[in-house]
C-alpha cells in the first residue's frame, strides 16, 4: 500500500521519540494503533458493503432474466394451447358436420346442427372438457 520498509519505520520512530518525548510516546503510539484499527475496520466494512451490493445487483439481473424466460415460456405454452384448442374445435365441427343427421330432427332446430344427446348421457366432448362447437346442444336435459 505505502511501501514503507523497516528502516523507514525506524527513522519515523526515532523522529517521534525526539519530537514527542519518551514520556508521551507510548500513549501516542497506542492512540495511533487504535485509529489505524478503526480505519482498517471501516475499510473492511466498506468492502463488505460494496461486495453485498454487487451480489444484490447480480441477483436482480438473474431474477429479471428468469422472469423474462418464464413470461416467454408462459406465452409460448398459451399460444400452443390455443392452437391445439382451435384445432380440436375445428375437428369437432367437421365431425359434427359430416355425421349423418338423425331421422326426424326436432321442429325448430337449426339445419346442420348436431343432434341432441340422449337424456342422461353427456356428449363425449363435454365429458372430455372440450367446448362444443357453435350451434351444438350444450345441455344434458331435454328442452
Amino acid at each position: 500500500m505505502f511501501d514503507i520498509g523497516f528502516s523507514e519505520l525506524m527513522v519515523i520512530g526515532l523522529v517521534a521519540l525526539v519530537v514527542i518525548g519518551p514520556e508521551r510516546l507510548p500513549k501516542v503510539a497506542r492512540t495511533i494503533g487504535h485509529l489505524v484499527g478503526r480505519l482498517q475496520r471501516y475499510v473492511a466494512d466498506v468492502k463488505t458493503d460494496i461486495n453485498r451490493e454487487m451480489e444484490l445487483e447480480e441477483l436482480r439481473k438473474m431474477r429479471d432474466s428468469v422472469q423474462q424466460t418464464a413470461s416467454a415460456f408462459e406465452s409460448s405454452v398459451t399460444s400452443e394451447l390455443n392452437k391445439t384448442s382451435d384445432g380440436l374445435n375445428e375437428s369437432l365441427a367437421q365431425a359434427a358436420g359430416e355425421a349423418p343427421a338423425a331421422p326426424g330432427p326436432a321442429a325448430g332446430a337449426e339445419a346442420g346442427a348436431a343432434p341432441a344427446p340422449e337424456a342422461g348421457k353427456a356428449a363425449p366432448a363435454a365429458q372430455a372438457g372440450i367446448a362444443a362447437p357453435a350451434g351444438a346442444a350444450t345441455s344434458d336435459k331435454p328442452a
